[in-house]
C-alpha cells in the first residue's frame, strides 16, 4: 500500500477519505477489536495511529491486532520520535510549519530519520498546521505552540502555500484532539484554492454534517478521533457523509 499514491489517485477521481485516529491511550483492547469490526464493514480507508502523549505502553499490541484483524492501512500519526513502529504502513513526518519550535520543525526528524530509513516504512512529508478550536488542546500545550487563530486564514493560506513550496507532500490542518471547533470551512476553502497538494483536516469534527461539509469545503481526506472514542455507532454516518461527497 502506497498512501500517498492513493490518496493522489482518490483525489483526481473526485473522491473523498475517511481515518479514524486511534490514540492508543484511549482504547482497551475489546473496544478496538470492536472498532476494527465496524470500519471494516463500514469501509473506513485509513486508521490514523498516535497520540500527543501516551502514558500506556499498548502501541505493538493494537498495532499487531489491527494488521492481524484487517486491510485497512495504518498511517502513524506520531506525537514524538518514540511513536515510529516498523507494524505500520507509513507515517506522516510531520513538520509543525504552524508554529516556531525547531524541535517539531526539524529537530525530531534528525533523530527519527536514521531509524526510518532503515525500517523502509513509506514516509510523507506533511506540513502540520494547528488551527484555534476554542480551547487549549494537548497538542497545543505539549508542543508549545500557539494555533492559528481562526479567523486569520491568510495566516493557515501562506503557512500551506510555503509549506507545498518547501517540498512538502501534504497539509493537515488540525483543531487538535478534543477541540471544541473544527477548523473553520472557510479557512479550508481558502487553503484549498492556493494550494495543489491534498489536504487532510481534523479536530473538532463530530458530526456526519460537519464532516460532510469539510469535504465540501476541500478537505481530501478527513480525521476523526475523539466522537468515535466516544461513541463508535457514529462510525457507519460518518464513513456514508464523508463517501457520499463528490466534486
Amino acid at each position: 500500500m502506497n498512501f500517498q499514491a492513493s490518496l493522489t489517485n482518490s483525489i483526481k477521481e473526485g473522491n473523498k477519505r475517511f481515518a479514524i485516529l486511534i490514540d492508543p491511550d484511549k482504547y482497551t483492547l475489546d473496544r478496538l477489536k470492536r472498532l476494527i469490526k465496524v470500519s471494516s464493514k463500514s469501509g473506513v480507508d485509513y486508521f490514523f495511529f498516535g497520540g500527543s502523549l501516551l502514558t500506556r505502553d499498548q502501541q505493538e499490541l493494537f498495532l499487531t491486532q489491527i494488521k492481524e484483524s484487517c486491510n485497512i492501512p495504518v498511517i502513524l500519526f506520531p506525537g514524538n520520535h518514540f511513536q515510529i513502529n516498523a507494524k505500520a504502513d507509513g507515517i506522516l513526518f510531520l513538520s509543525l510549519i504552524s508554529g516556531r519550535n525547531p524541535e517539531l520543525l526539524i529537530g525530531n526528524h534528525v533523530v527519527a530519520a536514521p531509524y526510518l530509513k532503515a525500517i523502509k516504512l513509506e514516509v510523507i512529508p506533511t506540513g502540520y498546521l494547528l488551527v484555534d478550536g476554542g480551547n487549549r488542546t494537548t497538542v497545543a500545550y505539549m508542543s508549545n505552540t500557539d494555533p492559528i487563530p481562526s479567523e486569520k486564514s491568510e495566516i493557515a493560506v501562506c503557512t500551506a502555500l510555503a509549506g507545498e513550496l518547501l517540498g512538502l507532500k501534504l497539509i493537515y490542518m488540525d483543531a487538535g484532539s478534543g477541540a471544541t471547533n473544527p477548523v473553520p470551512l472557510s479557512m479550508i476553502k481558502q487553503v484549498k484554492k492556493y494550494i495543489t497538494i491534498p489536504l487532510v483536516v481534523g479536530g473538532g469534527i463530530r458530526t456526519p454534517l460537519q464532516a460532510e461539509k469539510a469535504c465540501q469545503s476541500g478537505a481530501d481526506l478527513v480525521v476523526v478521533g475523539n466522537a468515535i472514542e466516544e461513541d463508535i455507532k457514529l462510525v457507519p454516518t460518518l464513513s456514508d457523509a464523508i463517501h457520499g461527497v463528490s466534486r
